[in-house]
């Protein structure tokens, strides 16, 4: 881990970047990023990034569930 306040300054430069970007160019790059970071992690760290993206609460999965 960086000392100091290092990886939040990258974040906001990234974010500030991201933010001048076409979102679909910026999606384009994102995936790229997120693709190393996912090859990286468990199924369940993976699935819940997923869910918290959606913005689905642990009751909504099981709703999304049982309607398969």
């Amino acid at each position: 881990m960086r000392e100091g306040g290092g990886d939040l300054t990258r974040m906001e430069e990234m974010l500030e970047i991201i933010g001048h970007m076409d979102p679909e160019e910026a999606l384009d790059e994102i995936s790229k990023a997120l693709k190393v970071l996912f090859s990286a992690l468990g199924e369940e760290a993976r699935s819940q990034f997923l869910w918290d993206l959606m913005g689905e609460s642990s009751g909504d999965k099981v709703l999304s569930l049982v309607h398969l």
